[in-house]
């Protein structure tokens, strides 16, 4: 029974590290180290529950909200702010849209950790006001709000040259 539980698992986990990962990436703003690290940690919540969690309705929703949550508790610590100096940031890959990818980073960086939590939420995962809601402990008249705050926030940061940006 322990086992067909770990094969269930591992199985979960290899579907959904990848989205987890993006979903990540987003909320640190492009630092994927963080990123790892925080899907790491997501995941090895999940399994210390599975047995629990695989019974759920939704699975892939739960990790999620154990994602932001992960996130959420890790900006609030002192030393989450603290970043290494002495090592050489690593070589851009020869994207697409580069310029617009970093700009957009940049500006998600810039927001608190949660209005970037609601706006990767709604808009990056497509979830409703509600479940976003269900996902930070927060109710929906919260989240309205920081969603526009974030998104008012997001325009004046990207300005009106953003569409310099964006590919014809």
């Amino acid at each position: 029974m322990r086992q067909a539980r770990a094969d269930e698992y591992e199985e979960f986990a290899a579907a959904r590290a990848g989205h987890l990962y993006r979903s990540a990436c987003l909320l640190t703003a492009g630092d994927t180290h963080l990123a790892e690290d925080l899907v790491q940690e997501a995941l090895g919540r999940i399994y210390l529950r599975w047995s629990r969690i695989s019974v759920v309705g939704n699975p892939a929703a739960y990790a999620q909200t154990v994602l932001v949550r992960v996130f959420l508790t890790h900006q609030r610590r002192r030393s989450s702010r603290e970043r290494a100096t002495d090592v050489l940031p690593e070589v851009a890959a020869a994207g697409v849209d580069t310029p617009l990818r970093l700009t957009l980073l940049d500006a998600l960086a810039r927001l608190p950790p949660k209005d970037r939590a609601v706006v990767v939420l709604r808009y990056w995962e497509d979830r409703s006001i509600e479940e976003t809601a269900g996902v930070l402990n927060a109710s929906a008249a919260a989240v309205r709000t920081r969603c526009t705050r974030a998104l008012k926030q997001l325009r004046e940061l990207l300005g009106g040259d953003i569409g310099a940006y964006a590919r014809p």
